[in-house]
């Protein structure tokens, strides 16, 4: 089984969406089977590159929050994180800025085989310990975390080599159906938007599970069988 999920690396939904589907794999009795694999979905383009800006700022720029909703907002979502296992989780205290160069970074450690540790890295740096995570000198810091050799990752990133996938990733997620992140796929068949809870994830992955399992008929034909007469039992019993 396959699981796609877009993400934005600065939306607090997105890094609690990405841990809850994490839960839900865990619990799941197949979940050995299954492939999580992260894709972009950046949300802060018009942010001017090289600008830093306070989540407060930013709430305040974008959506009008004064600081008493953006303080309500914010840590709700820190309270749910840590309720879930996240914690830290700093959402409020934290930065923004134009995350395009981080995604073409998580794009370029996926071509390395490193998808998974990229994403969970940078979640981790960013929600978890209030780092930046938007200069190139973050970025090639992040991947020598997980491996990445570091020139390497620095002409990808300064030859711009992944911007085109980034914008094929998101373009990929809204012919899908996103408007938003996170958004999960499941199968190639179940879109789920939003940070939806483990239990409801869960259940999608059971009920994608057992139609791309159908029962198949065993081959003991003495094998005692239920109907919609009762319960019959080999004649020779």
């Amino acid at each position: 089984m396959k699981i796609e999920i877009w993400a934005e690396v600065t939306c607090p939904w997105c890094g609690l969406g990405s841990h809850r589907l994490d839960r839900a794999v865990e619990r799941f009795e197949h979940g050995d089977e299954v492939e999580v694999v992260h894709h972009s979905f950046p949300l802060s383009s018009s942010f001017p590159v090289g600008e830093i800006f306070s989540v407060r700022d930013a709430l305040l720029r974008r959506h009008g929050m004064d600081a008493s909703q953006a303080e309500v907002s914010t840590r709700r979502i820190e309270a749910l994180a840590e309720s879930e296992g996240l914690s830290p989780y700093k959402v409020l205290d934290n930065l923004v800025g134009n995350t395009d160069l981080a995604h073409e970074f998580l794009a370029h450690a996926s071509a390395e085989g490193r998808n998974r540790e990229a994403w969970d890295a940078i979640f981790r740096a960013y929600f978890g310990q209030a780092r930046p995570v938007f200069s190139l000198d973050d970025l090639l810091d992040l991947g020598q975390q997980i491996a990445l050799d570091r020139e390497g990752t620095r002409r990808a990133l300064t030859e711009h080599r992944y911007q085109r996938q980034v914008r094929d990733d998101a373009a990929r997620a809204q012919r899908l159906g996103a408007t938003g992140a996170p958004f999960i796929v499941v199968d190639g068949k179940y879109g789920i938007p939003g940070a939806q809870d483990s239990d409801g994830l869960l259940d999608v992955l059971r009920t994608a599970w057992d139609e791309s399992h159908p029962l198949t008929p065993g081959t003991d034909d003495d094998a005692p069988v239920c109907g919609p007469d009762g319960c019959a039992v080999p004649a020779h019993s």
